[in-house]
């Protein structure tokens, strides 16, 4: 079996060890003191989302797609942002899609073991026809979600020598209140 521990998804946060001491008005400050943190992060990558983004742009301008691929929390973030790119920018639903591990029965109940699958990772992605115009971003609350990894290899083996913005973007949530951002993008192979 993997040790995990030392991944900060799977320790406490500092801050929260006694929460069920606090008031309420207490631990909502807490929340948004962590919350701050964020906005911080995303800061100091701005530089390297701002490439990310002409990445994606340039996609969009051949007629390629944006697939986010993830599992659990994190699967569910990506299709809640692709389903909300049609309304918001006026995209075609094709245009950004959102998959997760188990399919979309896995956006209201867990389906367990689907993570753990790279080849289903691969499998959901290869359904898509994806082309060496499409962008694939991976979400991954640890940064090593097989699902994630196998459709990541997938995307990569497919374009060969061309240019894919493959992201990781781990989502480290620690009790609910902490969120920090990891990336790695526009990876030659």
């Amino acid at each position: 079996m993997i040790d995990l521990s030392d991944l900060t998804t799977e320790t406490r946060n500092e801050e929260t060890m006694n929460l069920e001491e606090l008031s309420t008005a207490e631990i909502l400050k807490i929340m948004n003191s962590e919350d701050q943190k964020v906005a911080q992060r995303v800061g100091k990558v701005l530089p390297d989302i701002t490439q990310a983004v002409k990445q994606i742009i340039l996609s969009f301008n051949k007629k390629g797609r944006l697939f986010y691929i993830g599992a659990g929390t994190s699967g569910r973030l990506g299709v809640l942002d692709a389903a909300e790119c049609v309304p918001t920018f006026g995209t075609d639903p094709k245009m950004v899609q959102g998959l997760i591990a188990g399919g979309m029965k896995a956006m209201t109940i867990a389906v367990e073991g689907a993570e753990d699958s790279p080849e289903l990772g691969a499998k959901d992605l290869q359904s898509q026809n994806l082309t060496n115009k499409d962008i694939v971003v991976g979400i991954a609350a640890s940064g090593r979600t097989p699902y994630v990894i196998g459709g990541l290899d997938y995307a990569k083996k497919l374009v060969q020598q061309q240019l894919v913005l493959l992201v990781i973007i781990t989502l480290k949530l620690v009790n609910m209140l902490i969120l920090t951002l990891k990336y790695q993008w526009a990876l030659r192979f």
